[in-house]
């Protein structure tokens, strides 16, 4: 994409949102490319250092279907990473040094040496084969994302497929509490559940079933710790036609959970959307989505008070062209403002991209 392309693009998404009266400061082009499919931030995970940020998607190519995301399923699809060194302003497209070709790495082997999760530049990548049936893997950086080792096993927990994205809560130099999705107990998608590692990521443990099998789905965590032993994750659930996310809570460390509410009642059509949930330096909660339903776009809501109550819904973006878009992952960078990385499109027959919005939780 040239350079007035670019401007021009910002300038449009700039007038929508100050129409909306969101407190939008900037959107930006993450990657954008003229017959190409960019997706899935929530599928591939972000982390961030101050105001260097990494966050994972997928590159594909784009054609149109009648039904379904406008991907070519007969390309390539294939993992990319995108890093910003200025709070989310501008952005490089990396390969990563992880093989992107599932059946070539196989599930992994077993991690042998203790990983320190709390070191400085460190990362961990939790990758799925397929969202249904299939296995999952591992991977730990200790240089801010740029190298990766692994894949390292991850247990089936003795389901028919496992379905990990990047969704965890480091609690000390070796352990490390993540929240994955299971297929049910009849092989379809899915089901949540909390597992933990206490010895590096040599071993994991299932800890819990977050709330019971659902008749729809519910899947795609996104958890923040408020404590010691209290912890917040909000999951997306589908059932018959109804889509939304719902919050759960564990006051033992993630050994039982309790319904707690839910903040977003609808995400829309096409399935609905995952949220992104972080928690501020100021203790605030902020949970980021994708709306699939007219007028297509992004959507936020802020807790106070712990995910008890959640004030009125912000529109971030309402300019989409279609409902193929979302899959939000949300950092705060050092100022305090918000960076909410999702995937976009100007009109249902364009290009898929990734974009980000910087904004202000005021």
């Amino acid at each position: 994409m040239n350079r007035f392309t670019f401007t021009l693009a910002l300038l449009l998404a700039s007038s929508t949102l100050e129409a909306a009266d969101a407190p939008v400061l900037k959107n930006a082009i993450v990657y954008q490319e003229p017959g190409r499919f960019g997706g899935w931030p929530a599928n591939n995970g972000i982390w961030v250092w101050g105001d260097e940020i990494v966050v994972g998607f997928m590159q594909g190519y784009l054609k149109n279907n009648a039904r379904g995301h406008a991907i070519d399923s007969q390309q390539p699809n294939v993992t990319r990473f995108a890093r910003s060194k200025d709070g989310g302003l501008t952005w490089k497209i990396e390969v990563p040094t992880f093989n992107d070709v599932p059946e070539k790495e196989g599930e992994g082997t077993d991690c042998v040496n203790e990983l320190d999760f709390t070191a400085p530049n460190s990362a961990v990548a939790l990758r799925m084969v397929s969202s249904g049936r299939g296995f999952s893997r591992f991977y730990y950086s200790r240089d801010r994302a740029q190298t990766w080792e692994g894949p390292y096993k991850l247990p089936h927990f003795e389901r028919k497929g496992i379905a990990a994205r990047t969704d965890y809560l480091v609690d000390d130099a070796k352990t490390l509490t993540a929240f994955i999705t299971a297929s049910k107990e009849n092989g379809r998608e899915g089901r949540t559940l909390c597992i933990r590692t206490s010895d590096g990521g040599k071993t994991w443990n299932l800890v819990s079933w977050i709330g019971e099998e659902p008749k729809g789905f519910s899947i795609m965590p996104s958890s923040v710790r408020l404590s010691p032993t209290r912890i917040l994750t909000t999951l997306r659930q589908k059932e018959g036609s109804e889509h939304f996310i719902d919050a759960w809570s564990s006051d033992d460390n993630g050994q039982t959970w309790r319904f707690l509410n839910r903040p977003v009642e609808s995400t829309g059509s096409s399935n609905g959307n995952p949220s992104s949930m972080i928690k501020l330096r100021d203790g605030r909660l902020v949970i980021t989505y994708g709306y699939r339903s007219e007028p297509y776009g992004i959507r936020a809501r802020i807790s106070s008070d712990q995910g008890e109550t959640w004030g009125k819904e912000i529109v971030l973006r309402n300019d989409g062209g279609s409902w193929d878009l979302g899959y939000p992952r949300s950092v705060e960078r050092a100022d305090g403002k918000i960076v909410t990385v999702y995937y976009f499109n100007d009109q249902k027959e364009g290009e898929r991209y990734i974009a980000a919005t910087i904004w202000d939780a005021r």
